[in-house]
């Protein structure tokens, strides 16, 4: 391997009394931190604290932005228009970028979360709006989206938007043969097993072949690699995965 794989998690998801992940422990292991901006999860105290947590251990800081649905945390599909997304993307990165600003660091890239994420793959005026508010928001920004097995779709829109990517695979997910994520309702769309999950990250990292939900090869390019912060196992996973990717 040529390049090292950043490792990302999704963190900052917890809402008042509620909490989900262990962001405390989970930071030190990581390089970017995409955090909730208010629609999927998170308040503001969440926000400001887990911004402050991330300039603390030089982590990155990206912004999640999801489709409005608190109660579904953004993993339901919402019939949003392309001008709809475009401005609540705006509206969380700004949101976030102010806790950023007080301490004296910026959103570096912007990933997408839940649903929104998945149906970037298969919308191109929903990708293409987002692309969007990442260019008019600050010239530069990445938009981080997801590594497939042909990704030129991706890189045209993004080109015509001059919007540079980070394309993102997952250790803990299954996936389908062409690279897209396999859905949460299918049996086996998330792995539980840390072997498995370690497995698949380092052939990821390595540029080698991994099953895909059907036992199949598949190989992905990927910039970062994302261990989930709701998953129960994602904590002792990432220390050892930290440690095997720091010996790549």
């Amino acid at each position: 391997m040529n390049r090292r794989i950043l490792l990302n998690c999704d963190m900052g998801e917890s809402f008042g009394a509620w909490r989900m992940g262990d962001d405390e422990h989970a930071m030190p292991l990581v390089d970017q931190a995409n955090l909730a901006c208010g629609f999927h999860a998170a308040d503001p105290l969440t926000m400001q604290r887990t911004v402050e947590l991330a300039l603390r251990h030089n982590v990155r800081i990206g912004a999640h932005p999801a489709y409005p649905d608190l109660a579904g945390f953004g993993r339901r599909h919402m019939t949003c228009s392309p001008e709809e997304v475009r401005a609540q993307v705006l509206y969380q990165i700004g949101a976030l970028e102010a806790f950023c600003r007080v301490v004296g660091t910026q959103v570096a890239y912007v990933k997408p979360h839940g649903a929104l994420y998945n149906d970037l793959v298969r919308d191109d005026a929903l990708l293409a709006a987002v692309l969007d508010a990442c260019a008019s928001y600050r010239k530069g920004l990445p938009l981080m989206v997801l590594a497939l097995a042909d990704n030129s779709r991706e890189l045209q829109l993004a080109d015509a938007a001059d919007v540079p990517l980070m394309f993102e695979a997952f250790a803990d997910r299954a996936y389908l043969s062409d690279g897209q994520l396999a859905p949460r309702r299918l049996a086996g769309a998330v792995h539980h097993d840390p072997e498995r999950i370690l497995d698949q990250a380092v052939a990821i990292a390595a540029g080698e072949p991994f099953p895909d939900i059907d036992g199949k090869p598949l190989r992905l390019t990927a910039d970062s690699l994302c261990v989930h912060g709701d998953n129960p196992e994602s904590l002792a996973v990432l220390r050892r995965l930290r440690g095997k990717l720091d010996a790549l």
